[in-house]
This record gives C-alpha cells, structure tokens and sequence, in this order.
C-alpha cells in the first residue's frame, strides 16, 4: 500500500445524530473535507454515484470543485454508472475534468450496483438493453468512452466547416488520460476483462461470488487474475489497483462507542448474486496495523480506500484520516501526497 484515500458514500439526510442534513450540506461538506485531506497528504477523494437516492449523483461538479480548492489529492469516484451515461459526453467532461485537476483524476467506472429504481436507466433514455441488469450497454459505452479519451474519430466532419469528411474527434482531448481510467470490478472474471482493455483496477468491499475462501484472499486473487490479463494483453507500464475497506484506529473514547463491535466476512446475495462482504476493522493502531499487514489484497494493491461515516461529519472523519495517517498508515508503506516519494508523516 502506497497510497491511501476516503471513499465517500455521500448520503444525506435529516436522520437521527446526521451532520448531513440536505444535498447542499453533503456537496459542502465533501469539499471541506477534501481540502483539509488534502493538506494532510491523503492521496485521494473519491466518491460514490447513485441516481434516484439522496447520494451524490452528478460527481463532475462536485470533482472540479475539489481539484480547484486543492493541490495534490487525486478526485475521482467508485464507481459512475455507466448504464445511466452518455459516453461521448462523458468523455468530454472527463477530460475537461482532468485538465482543471492536471491530471489529478481517478475516474471508477462500472455497471453499477443495483439502484432504488428499476431499470432507472430507461427513464434516462437508454433502452436497449437485453440483459435485466444493464451490464451489456455499460460495456458497450465503455468501448465508445474509451476510443473517445483516446481521440478515435467519432463523427464525420462538415467539409463546409472542416474542408473534408473525415471523422472528428471528441473535444478537449487530455494527454494520457486513459491512464487515469479504472473498471469497478465485483468478480474475478470482469477483473481480467479490465487487464484486457488496459485500464486501472477498483474493487470494493463486496465481490458478486463466493469461493469459500476468505474475502481478502479471494480479492488478492482477483487481482492477481487482473495482472495476469494486462501482462498477457501487451499493455505498457504497471496498472494501478484500489481496495476498499472499513478502517478505524481505535484512539479514544468515542471511537470505541462508534466502532467498538468486532465483525467478520459475510456471505450473502445482493443483485441475485451469492456474494462475499468484507469485514470492518476497528482496533488499536498497532493491532491494525498486523490486521492490515495480513489482509493479502490491501498489501497488493498501491491504493486503499477507506469508507468513511459521512453522516458524522467533517470533524470526525478529518479524525479518522488523521489517526490513521499517524498511527496505522506508515507502517504500511504510505507516500503522502503532499511530499517528496519515501518520506513520512
């Protein structure tokens, strides 16, 4: 682990003890608490998107905010569902996004988990889809999305405009950007789709399959299988992979009133798929820091999220991330944004 940032869920809500009362809190808040992360020399922000829910639906906004308010903490999400997408306007927006950032971006992408509605991607008008979740026009738009970011010509010029008929790009153009691109991955098998198509790695604390095996070790398979398809594929350079965990250095005592309850892996079925939840770790630093050593997926990847409570606000998880990056992140190998590679807090 390398690098280490928050990942944002950004419900809102006037429930019970919630410091998020409405959307204008939660979009003030996040960029707040991106700020003051930034100055810590967390590595990233990244936010959740989900449409028909009190969540953050529309991120670019929100991502562009940020970048303008901040120096060094990458933006991006986990993941943006793409069923509910156009694109070529995506793309657009993504790589006007990572010029204001300066390439400053992690854009997740996927099919999405399931939603408050069904099918809400037809009442944004796409409706050709024949698979009852979507997964066949996600891909398809990533396929489109991705030649558009490379500068693929997209439509036919007007000769009148352009003194011939051949196909024009998609406008800005960001060097690199694809790069910057990842594939939000629940199984093993849409992993090593992602190493094939050359693009960055994402997988949450939930994968859609159960192999009877400890979630970490079934995750560091996962990536392991990514690897192996970007190596066979031929692509250049090494890929990026994220991981997300639940993670809470016990300090004081309301950490132990929040997060004092142990859990373990769940098996379950979510979207019609048996699946495998991560656990929650919340301990003493030093225990954490064994836990953590042990969790064979977050010592693969160079970068872990941390899901964080949003509805106790910024205060709180600004002291989350800092407990962390004190007391648990060093000894795990952490590089904070803010200086120089092999340096410590």
């Amino acid at each position: 682990m390398e690098k280490f940032g928050f990942l944002s869920f950004g419900n809102y809500g006037a429930g019970r003890g919630s410091m998020v009362a409405d959307a204008h809190a939660s979009l003030h808040q996040a960029i707040d608490l991106s700020v003051r992360a930034d100055e810590l020399g967390v590595n990233g922000a990244y936010f959740r998107v989900h449409h028909f829910a009190r969540q953050q639906s529309a991120p670019m906004t929100l991502l562009a905010a940020i970048a303008a308010r901040t120096k060094h903490i990458e933006v991006g999400t986990g993941v943006i569902d793409l069923r509910y997408e156009n694109p070529l306007y995506l793309a657009e927006e993504a790589a006007s996004l990572d010029l204001i950032a300066d390439q400053r971006i992690a854009l997740g992408m996927s099919r999405g988990s399931p939603e408050t509605v069904t099918r809400g991607y037809e009442a944004f008008g796409y409706t050709t889809s024949k698979d009852p979740r979507g997964a066949d026009i996600a891909r398809e738009k990533f396929d489109l999305f991705l030649a558009a970011i490379d500068g693929e010509g997209i439509a036919a010029g007007d000769p009148r405009v352009t003194g011939s008929n051949r196909p024009q790009p998609i406008r800005p153009l960001s060097p690199g950007l694809k790069s910057r691109i990842w594939w939000g991955s629940a199984t093993r098998d849409s992993a090593e789709w992602a190493g094939r198509q050359g693009v960055n790695l994402m997988s949450s604390t939930l994968l859609t399959e159960d192999a009877g095996i400890p979630f970490a070790d079934l995750q560091a398979e996962q990536i392991a299988r990514f690897r192996a398809a970007w190596d066979e594929a031929g692509h250049p350079g090494t890929p990026r992979v994220s991981v997300s965990r639940s993670v809470f250095p016990l300090i004081n005592d309301l950490d132990r009133a929040y997060f004092g309850a142990t859990d373990a892996d769940q098996v379950g079925v979510i979207d019609g798929y048996r699946s495998t939840f991560g656990k929650t770790y919340a301990a003493e630093p030093d225990v954490l820091i064994e836990q953590l050593r042990a969790d064979a997926a977050v010592m693969s990847a160079d970068t872990l999220m941390l899901t964080i409570p949003v509805a106790l606000g910024v205060d709180f998880n600004m002291h989350v991330l800092e407990s962390f990056a004190t007391h648990v992140a060093p000894a795990l190998g952490w590089n904070p944004a803010n200086q120089r590679v092999g340096s410590r807090v």
